[in-house]
């Protein structure tokens, strides 16, 4: 959601963008549904950005403007199966995504599907206070992706990776981290192949009440191996980094249910935008109690 595919002057395609929509999960990381359980969440991102920045974190695209606004769907489910001495779960979740581009040889935009992710094998466990989960992602090139196009909605390129992510939830504090490491694959129509990420997605939140809680959210990217086209490195391999922080508010209400606002400023960036994210997003139960 949120995921960038600039070309032209700014030559910032493929480097400057992700298969995974950065800041996504960082309410109760860990927590699954219940077995036999299936769970709905809605995703709503406005991102916007002024500066493009390169390898040294200084600005390097004149006029340079993006706005993104995207609302994706997931869905979570619990199959009661045990596994490994977990619970086996399957997601999926597909996001859609308008976008803007302002740079000096003009305006653009796209609106179409992103980079769906499958998550197919989940394995999720519990024990008292804790909540934690493997499994493995699988993410689909972006289905609007026209190579003529300046911008486009998601990467054009396969990618698989592992993620573990786990939640301390107690009646004070809910303490939350998910890390993704994500292998890409190459750009079919480019011969772009963007290089590996690893990122770690945290929140951490202090309850004013039994179903509220604020405290701040975020992540760390950093791209571990260089992007490369026709077989060789591009530039300096363009390695993008970023530290995103700021709160979030989250409240518990209904059966299960969970409703979070958050915020978040980029920091510390290389190779890619430097903006500001607002989240809104909530979870539902379909079956409200079926499991347990």
């Amino acid at each position: 959601m949120a995921c960038l595919l600039l070309s032209g002057a700014a030559r910032a395609t493929e480097n400057g963008g992700s298969v995974y929509p950065l800041g996504a999960e960082t309410v109760l990381q860990g927590m699954t549904p219940a077995p036999r359980s299936t769970v709905f969440g809605w995703f709503t991102d406005y991102y916007s950005a002024n500066e493009f920045d390169n390898s040294s974190g200084k600005s390097s695209v004149a006029e340079f403007k993006v706005r993104a606004f995207a609302n994706a769907v997931k869905i979570s489910h619990n199959w009661g199966i045990p596994v490994l001495g977990g619970m086996l779960e399957s997601n999926i979740a597909v996001p859609v995504v308008y976008e803007q581009l302002h740079i000096a040889q003009g305006k653009y935009n796209k609106f179409g599907l992103s980079n769906a992710d499958l998550q197919l094998l989940v394995l999720a466990y519990n024990k008292g206070h804790w909540h934690w989960y493997y499994e493995g992602d699988f993410f689909t090139p972006g289905a609007t992706y026209n190579k003529a196009d300046v911008i486009n909605a998601g990467q054009h390129n396969l990618a698989i990776g592992p993620v573990a992510a786990a939640t301390y939830l107690s009646n004070q504090w809910e303490i939350s981290s998910k890390v993704d490491y994500v292998v890409n694959f190459k750009d079919g129509d480019t011969k772009y192949q963007s290089g590996n990420e690893l990122f770690s997605e945290y929140s951490a939140l202090r309850s004013f009440s039994k179903k509220g809680a604020i405290g701040v959210n975020g992540y760390f990217y950093k791209q571990t191996t260089d992007d490369r086209q026709f077989a060789a490195r591009v530039g300096d391999g363009n390695r993008g980094r970023n530290l995103a922080i700021g709160p979030q508010a989250r409240i518990f209400f209904g059966s299960g249910s969970a409703l979070a606002v958050k915020y978040t400023r980029d920091t510390l960036v290389e190779n890619r935008t430097r903006g500001n994210s607002l989240w809104f997003q909530f979870g539902i139960p379909l079956n409200f109690g079926k499991g347990k």
